[in-house]
């Protein structure tokens, strides 16, 4: 190791990692708890000391210079290293145990969370996790669960939330499928398909038609208000429906409907009651599924 070539502070580049990933000093002061000077002595520490302009002023905005952007990517993995000491070293130093519920959607319950799950029962082997594998919103007010994963920004001032990741959704069906009724080219050729309804049709359809997919009643013979019961009608060659790419992803036998098109984009919230935050058990929790979550946001 060349100890001489590491010529910055940690804290000049954790500094410059949040004003990047949150867009605005002012913004990257609330997240690191510090004030908005410090946060900009710290950034433009790291650019004297490294010799190069990490970031431009565009109106009241910044926006990363090239060598910003290239240098963002390794103090993530720089970021990513840390957080795994900070986790390792709790799972050492204090006693976490005890009951904690998370709330997520039946997908995200059923085919993202058990590498998180089996991550936990390593390094927290006392705790207790009860999955609550629920599509509506649960009350974190009213502790129904510790922790939820949503999609939508609580507004509630005593609820804490972190945007883990902004996900993509594309069309899917399985190969059987397309083997059997051909691969659509367009969105035009959507309409001579069978789809798979997650929820209300009604409902879908409306989600579609802005999308360009113009689609009727007629298109949805089968559906679920579950969306691991949708899903696997989809795998089992039944139609088409909307995925994650996430779930896909670690899905078999399904294979994407018009790959081009651009892809639906959604925020993925952490969300816990502020109280909360505080207890050991829930901030290694916590902290354990942002960096699970924000991972594909940050490759």
């Amino acid at each position: 190791m060349n100890w001489q070539a590491i010529s910055f502070d940690w804290n000049q580049a954790r500094a410059f990692l949040a004003t990047a990933e949150e867009g605005s000093l002012s913004a990257a002061a609330r997240v690191l708890e510090q004030t908005q000077p410090t946060v900009g002595r710290q950034v433009a520490g790291l650019e004297d000391r490294l010799g190069i302009a990490l970031f431009e002023r565009v109106g009241r905005g910044l926006v990363l210079t090239p060598a910003g952007r290239s240098l963002r990517e390794h103090v993530r993995h720089m970021a990513d290293a840390a957080a795994q000491v900070s986790l390792a070293a709790a799972s050492h130093t204090q006693s976490i145990e005890g009951l904690v519920r998370i709330t997520a959607s039946d997908v995200y319950a059923a085919y993202l969370l058990p590498p998180v799950l089996r991550h936990l029962r390593d390094i927290a082997p006392k705790l207790e996790i009860e999955i609550i594998a629920a599509n509506d919103i649960r009350d974190i007010q009213r502790r129904e669960a510790d922790i939820a994963i949503r999609h939508v920004r609580p507004e509630q001032p005593e609820l804490y939330a972190r945007l883990v990741q902004d996900a993509t959704a594309h069309l899917y069906a399985a190969n059987d499928y397309v083997a059997r009724r051909g691969r659509p080219t367009t969105k035009a050729e959507l309409s001579h398909h069978d789809f798979v309804g997650i929820g209300e049709t009604s409902e879908m359809i409306g989600y579609l038609t802005p999308l360009g997919i113009n689609l009727t009643p007629n298109n949805f013979h089968i559906g679920s208000n579950s969306g691991v019961v949708a899903w696997d009608y989809v795998r089992q060659g039944l139609g088409i429906s909307f995925m994650s790419d996430e779930v896909a992803n670690v899905t078999k036998g399904v294979t994407r409907i018009l790959p081009e098109m651009e892809p639906v984009v959604f925020p993925v919230w952490l969300i816990t009651h502020r109280d909360l935050h505080t207890s050991k058990r829930i901030r290694l929790i916590f902290n354990t599924l942002s960096e699970f979550l924000s991972r594909n946001l940050k490759a």
